[in-house]
């Protein structure tokens, strides 16, 4: 092992997993098998064991193959393009929802909820599932597409984006999932990079209520796109939409008769999944998931880190086109897990939404940005929530850093010191996380208690070596569940993540590991600020000023400075709406917590942050509205958080 299997002291734990956490754990019952005591112990074993370790894995995870690998891992193409389990032979359905649908325990039971923005709430059993699965793929049959086809998906998180995920991998197609909020252009691109022969939509949806008409957005894009031949539009709104004569096709009428489908035997590493980025620059990249790679490492995450079982049923705003939409998909539903999809904001219609929806669905994991977090804790002025949480067993963020105060609000007010807050980074491109909380771990705020299993991780300074302070997150050896590379773009891949320090996967984002031995993230590397030689994260800054009650929300930014190399600029937005915030006493905070030399030169009071549409927060355009240069690709940004809410520099 090159990195460190560095884990989390419990003297300095904000949270110790009790009694109950450790007997109902996975991953504890596992390491007993395996003979071990000790989580860093078993990570070392995992990173220097391979040959062991993932065989062992799958067989604990439940996932299986219908013919045997050959050997683990393949590396004839270079170690950055690894096969796994080559010979082998396997489908992503069967194991999220075929093998669900023939057990009577489970067949009846709630496999995908939806709560939409417009209210409604809809759900789907594993045996319903299983049935629109079948009837969909006979669909795709019917219309010529078959293995390999790549298919769009421009959906909201209804139970119908899981049946549409589904059906192309049991037919060897591959998904290619679109963000809801695209616009016509760039729901295009997408589909022209991807050459896709067919796209899924809806007539419409809702965001604050308010109506979004994405049919006739995919028509534009459709239009664009000479490659989609056919479009299957779902009855979402009740909307009247224009449907194309030999090219539209009503969901509910396709598919209802015919022999069944026949699940496609994939390879392994048989794409299942390309889905784009979106960036501020260059054209999106398509990152590329196979069937064995998004089983296994989703797997490994939620199996072992969040302890999914049967008995959970997580709930998360997300979205199809967002890492987290086919995550929470595949990395519940192979346990036979419930998912709760939640569409739109956490605050609309209104603060209570979120714990509204834990109480009425029985929530016992539940998702929640720190963003999302710190909105509501203003909201509710620091007040714990009334309804009934008693189901819930721990909470999931992901996305960005944390700041503290928030965390001690969520952890002590809202958990009552009783739930973990499940802390979890990765990306789209490692097909999962790198670093994690575990519910059989210590925990300490706002930070990572390790590595996930298998991932030789690093701190890493610009030459490439290990270091005590920021660095560089990296990843020493390869695992199944990275991406396979960038769709038709292997060049571009091996630049992005392998060209900073031979064979090592640099993955752009800024951490430490603390004295404690919990690791932290910073922001990513391309946000980072460097004030007379020192480099720091704009996280921890924002963190600083938000403990100060007057600012709710804070951006910070660096910009060009001809002595200091960069000075810091600030945007906070208040709490209260008076509109005060004392510049000294967000000073006197950042001194505190960061030091003197990071008190941002300016502090710009703004009515608000310009976020994506899943709220995070858009530092780069931000920086780019206040120097005056091109914000790049903005189709990511929530309309209601416009980027103009930033003013520009005087001189610029």
């Amino acid at each position: 092992m090159q990195g460190r299997a560095s884990f989390g002291s419990a003297s300095a734990a904000a949270w110790v997993p009790s009694a109950a956490d450790l007997a109902r754990s996975r991953l504890v019952q596992a390491m007993k098998r395996w003979g071990y005591d000790d989580l860093g112990a078993l990570h070392r074993a995992s990173v220097d064991d391979p040959e062991w370790f993932w065989p062992a894995a799958l067989e604990d995870l439940g996932i299986e193959f219908t013919r045997p690998p050959e050997k683990l891992c393949d590396a004839s193409r270079g170690r950055e393009f690894p096969q796994w389990f080559p010979g082998a032979r396997l489908n992503l359905a069967t194991h999220c929802v075929t093998r669900h649908a023939a057990d009577p325990a489970l067949a009846g039971k709630p496999a995908v909820i939806s709560e939409a923005d417009n209210g409604v709430r809809r759900e789907l059993t594993f045996a319903q599932l299983n049935d629109e699965v079948e009837r969909i793929a006979r669909a795709f049959r019917g219309l010529g597409i078959g293995k390999g086809d790549r298919v769009g998906l421009f959906l909201p998180v209804i139970p119908e984006a899981a049946v549409a995920l589904l059906a192309c991998a049991k037919i060897g197609a591959i998904a290619v999932p679109a963000f809801s909020g695209y616009g016509p252009d760039p729901l295009a691109a997408r589909l022209n990079a991807a050459e896709a022969v067919a796209l899924i939509t809806v007539d419409a949806t809702t965001r604050r209520g308010k109506p979004v008409p994405m049919k006739a957005t995919a028509d534009d894009a459709v239009a664009q796109a000479p490659s989609v031949r056919h479009v299957l539009v779902i009855a979402n709104e009740g909307s009247d939409v224009a449907m194309v004569e030999g090219r539209d096709h009503h969901w509910a009428s396709v598919g209802l008769s015919g022999d069944p489908v026949p699940t496609e035997d994939c390879d392994p590493n048989d794409p299942f999944m390309i889905i784009y980025t979106s960036g501020t620059t260059g054209a999106p990249k398509g990152i590329v998931h196979s069937h064995l790679g998004y089983l296994v490492k989703p797997g490994l995450d939620f199996g072992y880190a969040f302890d999914i079982q049967k008995d959970d049923r997580i709930g998360w705003i997300a979205d199809m086109g967002w890492m987290l939409g086919p995550l929470m998909i595949v990395g519940c539903l192979q346990f036979g897990a419930g998912i709760v999809f939640v569409e739109g904001l956490p605050n609309f219609p209104g603060d209570d939404r979120m714990w509204d929806i834990v109480e009425r669905n029985r929530v016992t994991l539940m998702g929640i940005a720190p963003t999302a977090a710190r909105g509501l804790r203003t909201a509710a002025e620091g007040v714990a929530p009334g309804q009934d949480l008693s189901s819930l067993r721990a909470f999931a963020s992901t996305g960005e850093a944390w700041d503290e105060p928030t965390w001690w609000w969520l952890f002590e007010t809202v958990g009552q010191r009783r739930l973990p807050i499940l802390n979890y980074t990765g990306g789209t491109e490692t097909g999962g996380g790198l670093l994690s909380n575990y519910t059989m771990a210590p925990q300490s705020p706002a930070s990572f208690s390790g590595p996930l299993l298998g991932l030789d991780a690093d701190v890493l300074d610009g030459d490439g070596r290990p270091c005590e302070g920021i660095g560089e997150l990296a990843i020493h050896n390869t695992w199944p569940g990275m991406t396979h590379g960038f769709w038709r773009d292997p060049d571009r891949y091996l630049d992005t993540y392998f060209s900073q320090v031979r064979d090592t996967w640099v993955h752009g984002d800024l951490a430490s590991i603390d004295g404690d031995g919990y690791w932290h993230i910073h922001g990513r590397s391309d946000d980072t600020i460097k004030v007379s030689g020192r480099r720091v994260g704009p996280a921890e800054i924002e963190s600083a000023l938000v403990t100060n009650p007057q600012i709710s929300e804070a951006a910070v930014i660096g910009v060009p400075d001809p002595d200091r190399g960069q000075r810091i600029v600030a945007f906070v937005t208040p709490a209260k709406t008076d509109g005060q915030v004392d510049g000294g006493a967000a000073a006197e905070a950042v001194t505190r917590l960061v030091g003197k030399a990071m008190i941002p030169s300016e502090l710009i009071v703004v009515p608000g942050l310009p976020k994506t549409k899943n709220g995070k927060i858009m530092r780069r355009a931000i920086r780019a509205r206040y120097l005056g240069q091109p914000a790049g690709d903005m189709s990511a940004l929530d309309a209601g958080t416009p980027l103009e809410l930033i003013p520009v520099k005087p001189e610029a």
